[in-house]
């Protein structure tokens, strides 16, 4: 290590915690123009350059410094220090408990061919021997590890992946694969994992920098850390003036905004005239500003599990996860309240599928949360009917009351 690099215990602040290799801070604020403000203080901080990733939501904003596998410097360490001092004159507390970051792992007999399939379908980059990573850190990124042993059923556990129209007629065409399936949207790899690949539609003919896809999304292009702030800080007034929380998700080389899972459509499932309304405004802004829309970059993911037992199932998983409930009473989704991480959602699996029910999935979670979290975060899963399979100092596996696993990390 040289003497510019710096060890997780080093860095860690009151405010801040290693998580996934990188460090994070969660800041309550009360509306979106408030977290806008902290970005715009980060980007002065930065001189206007390598801004950090930053999340706005309606309930706060998390920063995070450094990229997993990267180590961290003494200037990562200042630049925290700076961020805190910043977010402490904005009148901000910080919320460590609030910080935590999924992924998924697959077990895979022979890796490059399901690596390719997934990296293909999510559209994402490689990152080290085994991994791919969503190029904006949005959605989950995924691990690949060697098969232990033959699992030939379906899994309990599949993935839902939501792109553009076009991005998905190529997927289909590079894999050479027809959809199948009850709503003829399944792909799988050629061991047998699923994903359910669905094509995004236009949000109106107001709004043709936008997709509805899972939420109503766009994602600009920025090529300046000015840029990126005068586009957040707009959208974050546009917002908080119409009463419609979104999520704005800034990154190096452009911005996402995001109504969040079927936030912009009302109940018969069309799209809500404010969010319309809003959506408009923003993609005026843009104009404005200079900015296109790269639809190509949009990208939803959502995991599904079936179960027997869905109740247990989603209880389990809603304690350990600190997510709530979809209110609507015909949905089984539970979601991230700071919309930070996937929605998960729960269907019947038939008990007299046995062998499936006893299979171990070939798909399972990781959980990456702040070292002084994470002992709390087993007890929970515990108290819910979770059962503890191993542990090491730094690693915790553990199987949901259908056998489904996740490792706390």
């Amino acid at each position: 290590m040289t003497e510019e690099q710096v060890t997780a215990a080093e860095f860690e602040q009151a405010d801040w915690r290693v998580v996934d290799g990188g460090a994070s801070a969660w800041y309550d604020a009360p509306s979106l123009s408030v977290g806008a403000a902290l970005l715009a203080r980060i980007a002065a901080l930065t001189g206007g350059g390598g801004l950090p990733e930053v999340d706005l939501r309606a309930s706060g904003v998390r920063v995070r410094i450094g990229r997993p596998s990267a180590d961290l410097t003494g200037a990562d360490v200042e630049l925290a220090s700076e961020v805190s001092a910043a977010a402490r004159e904005l009148g901000l507390a910080a919320d460590p408990a609030a910080l935590q970051i999924m992924r998924l792992v697959i077990d895979a007999a022979d890796t490059p061919s399901v690596k390719a399939f997934w990296q293909t379908t999510l559209a994402y980059e490689p990152v080290g021997a085994d991994g791919l990573r969503d190029p904006l850190r949005r959605d989950p990124a995924v691990s690949f590890r060697g098969l232990d042993e033959p699992r030939p059923l379906r899994n309990r556990i599949h993935v839902d992946v939501g792109r553009d129209p076009a991005a998905v007629d190529a997927v289909k065409a590079a894999l050479g694969q027809e959809a199948f399936g009850a709503y003829e949207l399944t792909l799988a790899d050629d061991e047998g994992n699923e994903a359910d690949l669905v094509p995004g539609g236009e949000l109106s003919n107001e709004t043709t920098d936008w997709l509805a896809n899972f939420g109503g999304m766009t994602f600009y292009p920025t090529t300046s850390a000015e840029q990126a702030v005068s586009l957040a800080t707009a959208v974050a007034r546009l917002a908080d003036d119409g009463g419609v929380p979104v999520l704005v998700d800034v990154r190096p080389d452009g911005v996402t905004i995001d109504s969040g899972k079927d936030q912009w459509e009302d109940d018969e499932g069309a799209p809500r005239p404010a969010f319309v309304d809003l959506a408009a405004g923003i993609q005026k802004a843009a104009g404005e500003l200079g900015l296109s829309a790269d639809p190509t970059r949009l990208r939803f993911v959502q995991l599904g599990f079936d179960a027997v037992d869905v109740p247990a199932v989603r209880a389990f998983w809603t304690a350990l996860l600190g997510y709530e409930h979809d209110p609507r009473p015909f949905l089984t989704d539970i979601l991230d309240p700071r919309r930070l991480n996937p929605v998960l959602f729960f269907q019947q699996l038939d008990p007299a599928d046995k062998p499936r029910h006893h299979q171990r999935n070939r798909l399972h979670l990781e959980l990456a949360v702040p070292q002084d979290q994470a002992r709390s975060r087993v007890d929970v899963a515990l108290s819910t009917g979770g059962r503890l399979i191993s542990r090491t100092p730094n690693h915790y596996r553990l199987a949901d009351p259908d056998g489904n696993e996740v490792a706390i990390v």
